[in-house]
């Protein structure tokens, strides 16, 4: 008898503990939900189709990244690649490179790219902003300004997948 009250007395406990670390769980797990709602995706005021040149893609693709959350020590250039002409639109390809050089490795050993494609539309009336979509390298979803959150770990996964990549290819 006393060793059933003590069986239930501990089985009592077991259920006790288990039951909180559930609800802290849930509680961390509505937190984290929250959180990561509240999150506000960054953008810049992109320019209208009729003001847009090259070089200013160029500086407002500037702006933009400089909305990401990217540890300082990220270097990147930013090059114009072409001009595309399609039936309704003009496309305007970008390639951002990013790199983190060293004092023992200033020259890094790869590189990330981000392609940037601002787009002019024709059937848009010419007071309309430009299109602005983003792709990361090795990646084929297509990201959009203001839509979708950038993250520093992409770039980290690529410069890491290409350094791999390099050290199982013998000369």
């Amino acid at each position: 008898m006393e060793v059933d009250i003590a069986l239930n007395k501990q089985a009592s406990t077991i259920i006790d503990i288990a039951l909180e670390n559930a609800q802290n769980y849930l509680l961390d797990l509505n937190e984290l939900k929250t959180e990561s709602c509240s999150y506000e995706m960054k953008n810049i005021e992109w320019t209208t189709c009729k003001d847009f040149t090259i070089e200013l893609g160029q500086k407002q693709i500037e702006e933009y990244i400089s909305t990401w959350e990217c540890h300082k020590s990220w270097l990147h250039c930013i090059d114009f690649l072409q001009e595309k002409e399609l039936e309704f639109s003009r496309q305007y390809h970008y390639r951002v490179r990013w790199s983190i050089p060293t004092r023992r490795k200033p020259i890094p050993r790869a590189t990330a790219c981000v392609y940037f494609i601002i787009e002019l539309s024709e059937v848009k009336p010419p007071s309309f902003p430009v299109e602005v979509y983003y792709l990361v390298e090795s990646n084929q979803l297509i990201h959009r300004p203001g839509q979708s959150r950038f993250r520093e770990k992409w770039l980290k996964d690529i410069i890491q997948s290409k350094i791999l990549l390099q050290e199982s290819v013998n000369f």
